[in-house]
């Protein structure tokens, strides 16, 4: 398994994925953002997942945190809500169908959950266990020592666990109703501080 195995999609909605993303985000959240693409491809590999809708995978996982940047933060809603109509309105602009919109939205909110039934949803699975793996450390060992260090390579973590840590604190202090609180209660600053993937690059 290696990073050619997962070619970006070559369409008008992935390419302003990753220019929203660079243009807005800080360098350590758009390399996490892209971390939690590739796991969520190589963990779609090893748990056997085939029908996968590749170009929305790639658009909900560049945009997942989005919304806590300061030009899209919502002072109501839950960071994840926010990015994700973010990434309802890029998607509109490049001619999805209201479903399929309404798809990304929902993947992007549910990577937020604590776990999420494959079978209902298999993008919103693989966001979750992906991000779950980037930030909390879960499933290491399910993806090759060699891809892992591939891909922490091509897009290192950097300032990562302080950047997000600090964030989740601010959105759990602003927005004590959404996901963020459990996030924060639940210790992901010690979970990224302790996380694997930080001993491998």
């Amino acid at each position: 398994m290696q990073i050619s195995d997962f070619p970006v999609p070559e369409t008008p909605a992935a390419r302003g994925a990753l220019e929203m993303a660079q243009t807005y985000q800080s360098a350590a959240i758009t390399a996490h953002a892209l971390r939690s693409w590739l796991w969520a491809e190589a963990f779609a590999r090893v748990d056997g997942i085939d029908d996968v809708d590749h170009e929305l995978l790639y658009v909900a996982a560049v945009l997942h945190d989005i919304g806590t940047v300061a030009e899209y933060d919502n002072h109501t809603l839950s960071y994840e809500h926010a990015g994700g109509h973010v990434a309802v309105a890029l998607t509109a602009g490049a001619g999805w169908p209201a479903p399929r919109r309404a798809r990304v939205l929902e993947v992007i909110v549910r990577h937020n959950w604590p776990s999420v039934d494959r079978a209902m949803d298999a993008e919103g699975y693989l966001l979750e266990i992906a991000t779950g793996l980037d930030i909390s450390g879960a499933r290491p060992e399910d993806l090759p020592e060699s891809y892992r260090r591939e891909v922490l390579a091509a897009h290192p973590r950097g300032a990562l666990a302080a950047e997000f840590s600090a964030c989740i604190a601010d959105q759990a202090a602003r927005k004590p109703d959404t996901a963020a609180r459990r996030l924060h209660e639940a210790g992901i600053a010690r979970k990224l501080a302790e996380n694997p993937l930080a001993r491998l690059g």
